[in-house]
């Protein structure tokens, strides 16, 4: 098989990146390989209870496909199905090809192509095509971060991780100790009270910046009434970006006076009595890790009501009735849930090769954050940190096209993008100091100190680069197609 692009992953990066592929009648031949028996990706994976997005729908939707259900927040089957109506939308569902796991894929550059093997029903095969695009996110979606605590087999209950959620688990009654406190505990514990557990606790070290936002939003609502559809989604798109920059730049100038914002709110939703300064005060500006939302702040509505509670203290262990901590207090419980976060997986988990060189992403500068240092016709979706996946996700596709256009408008084979010798690696491409970040740091692909090869937080930037800024900017290097050479 040959293909000009091959997609890897079906989720929101992998359709919008079809999408961008054969908008304008576009001639490039493309597959999209998904490993996983469904399209949807991460939102095909995750069924734990109350599953949902932690971006506002306006702009974790597709742009060209603009979500059209009312909440502003949505939970996980929704999200799911609209992706894939999306694609069906579109004629992508057609080229999405299931159960196909790439496991390797070597450059090389005498042919000016890519040789990619892939499993499918355990049975390896191989294709060439001429740039390869990754868009399976950096979750590994086979194995999961899960800490082993002294006396893990002396407990009595099930031990249950969130992305491995048993479909007939009864929770009715049951007291249920959610470890963690990032995006997924949050969720869990207001889902869990209402599947009828007699009480829901989460068990954190530290505590995370947690902030109420309703489940729906007013003004988009009025604006669909009195736009036009596609004018009215571009408004409420644009307003949520606007909110979404200014906020993160209050927060990175001013985090003093966003933390005090943060906790006049969550006293107004919790009372006097609940301890606000052990439990809901990190010890971390805003955004050094991402804010986790509660959809009308339900998480606020059952703590404060007593069907759940904040336990913030270090497990010791664990016993056949629940945890022990080092303060010397205990906690029963009948069922734990392990919401300690992900392992982090790049490249959808394919080795890399360049004329049998290996690639370890995490040695390589990453340019534009779509492209890697040395690496030619290649590009992987990585979200933003402080705004929703699909912003940046799309626009890596866009420039992609753009690229993929430049390339055959001129009769060119490759593209790599070649830094300067004074160009060090710094951070990593995720800015963040999240547990699940730090552990797989060495992994990511580094970031340098200036554009090209810094990776901003800031869509209103990166959208002025990627749709204007030039392709043959110097730090691309290309090849001519061997028709066209000499």
């Amino acid at each position: 098989m040959e293909l000009d692009v091959l997609i890897v992953g079906a989720g929101l990066s992998g359709i919008g990146a079809a999408f961008r592929l054969q908008e304008r009648a576009a001639p490039y031949r493309y597959a999209v390989f998904e490993a996983r028996d469904a399209i949807g990706g991460t939102w095909d994976l995750f069924r734990y209870p109350g599953i949902r997005s932690d971006s506002d729908m306006a702009t974790l939707g597709f742009p060209f496909h603009p979500w059209r259900g009312g909440d502003a927040i949505a939970g996980g089957e929704a999200i799911r199905d609209y992706i894939r109506e999306t694609a069906a939308a579109f004629g992508i569902d057609a080229k999405v090809r299931l159960r196909h796991r790439v496991i390797a894929a070597d450059w090389s550059s005498a042919q000016a192509r890519w040789t990619v093997r892939y499993t499918v029903g355990g049975v390896e095969q191989q294709l060439h095509c001429r740039f390869l695009f990754l868009c399976a996110g950096y979750y590994d979606y086979a194995s999961a971060h899960a800490p082993d605590w002294p006396g893990r087999e002396a407990f009595a209950g099930p031990v249950i991780h969130p992305q491995f959620w048993p479909e007939d688990l009864d929770v009715a009654g049951r007291r249920i100790a959610v470890i963690g406190s990032g995006a997924t505990a949050v969720t869990l514990l207001p889902a869990l009270v209402a599947r009828g557990a007699a009480q829901v606790t989460m068990v954190q070290r530290s505590p995370t910046y947690i902030v109420a936002q309703p489940a729906t939003d007013a003004l988009a609502a009025r604006l669909h009434r009195w736009l036009p559809r596609r004018v009215a989604a571009a408004a409420v798109r644009w307003k949520s970006i606007g909110y979404a920059v200014a906020t993160y730049g209050l927060s990175r100038r001013w985090p003093g006076l966003l933390k005090r914002q943060i906790a006049v709110r969550q006293r107004r939703l919790l009372g006097d009595a609940f301890d606000i300064a052990t439990h809901l005060t990190p010890r971390y500006d805003p955004w050094d890790q991402r804010l986790c939302l509660a959809p009308d702040g339900d998480l606020f509505a059952v703590l404060r009501d007593g069907r759940a509670a904040i336990v913030t203290d270090t497990i010791e262990s664990l016993r056949p009735d629940g945890l022990a901590f080092t303060s010397g207090r205990t906690l029963a419980a009948d069922i734990l849930v392990t919401a300690t976060g992900l392992n982090l997986q790049v490249m959808g988990g394919a080795r890399l090769s360049v004329d049998g060189v290996a690639v370890e992403p995490g040695e390589r500068l990453m340019y534009r954050g779509a492209m890697l240092a040395g690496v030619p016709n290649l590009a992987f979706a990585v979200g933003y940190t402080n705004a929703s996946w699909t912003l940046r996700s799309d626009l890596t596709a866009r420039f992609v096209r753009r690229l993929l256009d430049h390339m055959t408008a001129r009769g060119l084979a490759s593209a790599v993008p070649v830094p300067a010798d004074t160009e060090a690696p710094d951070t990593p491409i995720l800015d963040l100091s999240s547990g699940y970040i730090q552990r797989s740091a060495h992994l990511l692909p580094r970031q340098g100190r200036r554009a090209p090869w810094r990776v901003h937080q800031n869509y209103l930037s990166d959208l002025w680069s990627f749709r204007t800024g030039r392709i043959d900017d110097g730090v691309l290097r290309f090849t001519p197609a061997a028709d066209k050479a000499g």
